[in-house]
């Protein structure tokens, strides 16, 4: 699919929308949040079962290596799954276009009717753009899809996997050279706060409300935490 190239006046500078970040933005955010939250309850969880320090550090390494790879494999199935999907589209609109190609310009200047422009207005810039790039016209405004924003597999992958282990060394460093009477609250501690710097960037990445992202972020991490150190509490007092 060719894209559509659009000329700019002569000294303007082009905008960066928000939604150009989406698809390494959602995955790293993801990432770094489940490897920092999960990290740190999988750890208050094994020490508050009462385990030794090489057992807690030797759980978090495991959990980091595992979680990391979880997250690249997930996140390429998944975007994978997406990107097969805008593919074929794209493949179903290539073969319309062969064989209608009257009816589907008729179709693309009926798109900006739509949008309001005049019916004779709407043809002339169907045809115009149909004339650079017929597919990509109805990819864009037939489909919705921009070359820019479709799915790329590799990129949630690895953006996934690294953001994963970054946010998950943080606790696991935190826990490996606190002092053991200290252990806890030090992760706890260190973790909350990475959860709420993570919440504020990414809400000013995306755009959105600084405070409340901050808020929910923490607070779910704070909750999640606690039910897991429960429950390892329970077990170690069982075992």
């Amino acid at each position: 699919m060719r894209p559509v190239t659009i000329r700019r006046p002569t000294g303007t500078r082009p905008e960066r929308h928000l939604s150009q970040r989406v698809n390494w933005l959602r995955a790293a955010v993801l990432g770094a949040n489940d490897g920092i939250l999960s990290t740190a309850s999988l750890l208050l969880g094994v020490a508050a079962s009462g385990a030794s320090a090489t057992a807690i550090v030797t759980a978090g390494i495991a959990g980091l290596v595992a979680g990391a790879l979880s997250m690249a494999a997930g996140e390429y199935v998944s975007v994978s799954s997406q990107r097969d999907a805008e593919l074929a589209d794209l493949r179903l609109e290539e073969r319309e276009l062969r064989r209608h190609p009257h009816g589907e310009l008729r179709e693309l200047a009926g798109i900006y009717e739509t949008r309001g422009l005049p019916a004779a207005l709407a043809a002339e810039v169907a045809e115009t753009l149909s004339r650079q790039g017929a597919l990509a016209a109805h990819a864009r405004d037939e489909l919705g899809l921009d070359a820019g924003r479709m799915a790329r597999p590799f990129q949630a992958a690895w953006t996934s996997a690294l953001s994963f282990a970054t946010g998950a060394a943080l606790p696991l460093v935190a826990v490996a050279v606190a002092p053991a009477p200290a252990r806890a609250g030090v992760t706890v501690a260190v973790t909350l706060v990475a959860l709420g710097l993570l919440g504020d960037l990414g809400a000013r990445l995306g755009g959105a409300p600084r405070r409340r992202a901050t808020v929910r972020v923490v607070a779910w991490g704070a909750g999640a935490m606690a039910i897991t150190a429960g429950i390892g509490a329970a077990v170690g007092a069982i075992s």
